[in-house]
């Protein structure tokens, strides 16, 4: 989050990174959809820059893992890099639950 001021008015921000759903239904499974982040046709990351009051409510991603094992070494930070697609947690609280249903 981050804000600045413009004409004597102060805009408070918020930097979005996107993220496109995979398929047209939740995951069999785990009932949670699948997303990867999503991608301008030159391949660069889709990132906004939105004002706060747009924010509806916060995603909970929790990573999609393979049959490898996690780097030990692996810094929280890093999750977005390491990993290409992610659950949203619609067990999270009752928003998440009533939006993702």
């Amino acid at each position: 989050l981050f804000s600045f001021s413009h004409k004597a008015a102060l805009y408070p921000c918020a930097v979005v990174c996107w993220f496109n759903t995979i398929g047209d239904l939740p995951d069999e499974d785990t009932g949670m959809w699948v997303v990867q982040p999503a991608h301008q046709a030159n391949n660069a990351p889709h990132i906004s820059v939105i004002h706060i009051d747009t924010i509806y409510c916060a995603a909970h991603l929790i990573p999609v893992y393979s049959t490898q094992f996690v780097p030990p070494n692996l810094q929280h930070y890093q999750t977005y890099d390491h990993f290409h697609k992610f659950y949203i947690k619609k067990y999270a609280d009752h928003h998440a639950f009533e939006i993702t249903s």
